[in-house]
């Protein structure tokens, strides 16, 4: 044995400058970490991110569809694609913007409105649509030419009308641009009463009727009733007298009211005499 090297608890050693440095030894109870796993890797994406963005589709296939279940079912209706259709493809109104009008018997020149055609089941959105489109300002006229159609449309119409302050009469405009009179009937008159002011043009009329009910039995004196409290409650409103309910009740055919009946009513509260 050399004096390089000896025997140090069965452990070779070798001289060093700084003393003697002994060969490091692994403890018995300390084992190697095992290597990490790396994560699958299938088509250039971890499988895990594969699975997720899996069931990401089938959940957004799986809201498509019930959405348009839900879409389906309530399109369904008959009373359904009447709306789509009056508001989307044909709407039963049409309109013309009068700047600078001239009303027969009215002094002071206006922006008009016109609207004619039957009241759709999609008549009120139409309407507001219109008066955003024509900015109207109150003190404007809507004219009104309509045979009638939607009672509830007619209402709603008419709640439109006075919140922006607007007047109403009854008439239609001729191919020349120039104001006539014309007639408006069962739900149209609702939306007429919507007026802040309501002119009654010379010539002009206004026409009701009974409205029924298309319930049987019971069901059908219970709606009727019904029908009758919120068109009297609208009536009130919109300051006509209750009068215009009993000429409803007359007759189920229209009623044309005469000039003086409509202003007794109230219906009518400034009467255009043509000059």
């Amino acid at each position: 044995m050399t004096s390089d090297e000896g025997q140090h608890g069965g452990r070779p050693f070798r001289q060093s400058p700084t003393g003697p440095r002994i060969a490091p030894k692994r403890p018995a109870d300390v084992t190697a970490a095992p290597p990490s796993r790396a994560p699958q890797v299938t088509d250039g994406y971890p499988a895990a991110f594969r699975w997720r963005r899996l069931a990401s589709v089938v959940f957004f296939v799986a809201i498509v569809l019930g959405t348009g279940i839900r879409a389906y079912r309530d399109m369904s209706r008959p009373d359904a694609w009447s709306f789509w259709k009056d508001q989307y493809v044909s709407p039963s109104l049409s309109s013309t913007v009068i700047a600078d009008a001239a009303i027969p018997g009215l002094r002071d020149r206006r922006t008009v409105l016109a609207v004619s055609g039957r009241i759709g089941p999609a008549a009120a959105g139409w309407l507001r649509e219109r008066i955003d489109e024509a900015y109207l300002k109150p003190g404007d006229v809507i004219l009104l030419s309509s045979p009638g159609g939607n009672l509830d449309q007619g209402v709603i119409m008419g709640d439109i009308i006075r919140a922006h302050g607007l007047a109403t009469t009854v008439g239609a405009v001729d191919d020349a641009g120039r104001i006539r009179a014309s007639g408006c009937a069962s739900a149209c008159v609702f939306a007429f009463a919507g007026g802040q002011i309501r002119y009654g043009l010379d010539g002009s009329a206004l026409g009701v009727h009974r409205f029924t009910s298309a319930a049987q039995g019971e069901d059908a004196v219970a709606d009727t009733q019904r029908v009758t409290g919120a068109i009297l409650g609208y009536m009130t409103r919109m300051g006509v007298s209750s009068q215009v309910i009993e000429a409803m009740s007359e007759t189920r055919d229209i009623r044309w009211l005469e000039p003086r009946e409509a202003e007794s009513m109230k219906l009518v509260t400034a009467p255009l005499a043509a000059r």
